[in-house]
């Protein structure tokens, strides 16, 4: 996109943690003469980092080949670890494998799994025996109720593309990079130039234990870009299993969007992962997250009824508005026309700062 600039101190990659929440959150501070301060904090598993990687797909050139192919280890333990999650959940929800020589093939996952994570390869005996399993009946039937257990949401898109993946000249395509999950420790900063704004984005680690870094980037900013995953409405965390994942996200965003730091600060919320949601609202009540739903498992009614749920939390609607957009992370011209919006907001608002608008 015409005058845009990207660079970013790269994180490192600690391979997939379910420690997770499914929220994240990103500060903007945009100013056309400096850098701005953008931060991506929250919860994980939100979806914020497959959007900072939307940043550079849509700002820049995408990642280059050779980009692409550091994130094949990535790509190869997001796989491995969402059959291992799987199989190990059949043993718990006693669920049967459909042919009983899968058992064996389950056998031999765990005992090459750590060596080939390690090494950061998939080889071809590995790669056919996550194969033969994704196929079993059984290992179905376990996929279809994982909101009992903690999964990747990118696993049955890993595992239906085996084949391909699984090739000795395999190299991530785009989508595949989007589709990484790793998990965000300390700050990693990102810097992009669209609409003569100048960003620095912040993407900070969203577990629990991370939080309590966020503080110091978010003096002075202007807007923040809260994150929800819509999705996560009937999963609970793997840190406190009492708790709903929706939940602590809303407690989340009720503290910052009525914290005394950000009383002058536009408040962007991002419902994302509502192609998941709007697949799962069908075999999944909305009731599991909130009990006094009353309308239908349909899309459009719950999606809704969860806008309204974040949007009441706002203690402030006569000053502060909260522009809410629903977004699906790893859709490239989704998040073009989404965030194309959102820095027409932040222009506005800093018009407006400056008496201008």
């Amino acid at each position: 996109m015409q005058g845009s600039a990207w660079t970013t101190q790269q994180p490192t990659f600690n391979y997939m943690s379910h420690d997770a929440l499914g929220v994240g959150v990103f500060v903007f501070s945009p100013v056309r003469a400096g850098p701005a301060a953008v931060q991506w904090g929250g919860a994980g598993e939100s979806g914020k980092s497959t959007i900072v990687k939307q940043m550079k797909i849509i700002h820049e050139d995408g990642y280059s080949e050779e980009e692409c192919k550091q994130y094949r280890a990535v790509v190869y333990s997001n796989t491995i670890q969402s059959i291992m999650a799987i199989i190990k959940a059949m043993g718990n929800l006693k669920i049967d494998y459909e042919e009983a020589t899968r058992a064996d093939d389950a056998r031999q996952l765990f005992a090459l799994s750590a060596a080939a994570e390690e090494q950061g390869m998939l080889p071809e005996d590995l790669s056919n025996v996550i194969q033969r399993l994704w196929a079993d009946g059984g290992v179905q039937s376990c996929f279809t109720r994982a909101r009992e257990y903690q999964l990747n949401d990118s696993a049955a898109y890993y595992l239906n593309d085996m084949e391909r993946i699984g090739k000795q000249d395999y190299i991530p395509t785009q989508q595949d990079v989007l589709r990484t999950r790793v998990k965000t420790t300390g700050i990693v900063e990102t810097h992009f130039t669209f609409k003569e704004l100048h960003f620095k984005m912040f993407d900070v680690g969203g577990q629990r234990s991370e939080r309590k870094k966020w503080i110091h980037c978010f003096e002075g900013v202007t807007a923040i870009i809260f994150c929800v995953a819509m999705s996560a409405y009937d999963l609970v965390l793997a840190e406190d299993e009492e708790m709903n994942r929706m939940h602590e996200s809303m407690k989340l965003f009720d503290s910052i969007c009525n914290n005394k730091w950000f009383t002058e600060t536009s408040i962007i919320l991002f419902l994302n992962k509502k192609d998941l949601f709007e697949k799962k609202i069908a075999q999944s009540p909305l009731t599991i997250c909130f009990p006094e739903y009353s309308g239908p498992n349909k899309y459009e009614e719950a999606q809704a009824y969860i806008q309204t749920k974040f949007e009441d939390l706002n203690k402030k609607k006569d000053t502060k508005e909260i522009y809410t957009h629903f977004t699906c992370a790893t859709d490239t011209k989704n998040v073009q026309f989404v965030f194309d919006a959102v820095t027409d907001v932040i222009i506005k608002n800093n018009l407006k700062d400056c008496g201008l608008f």
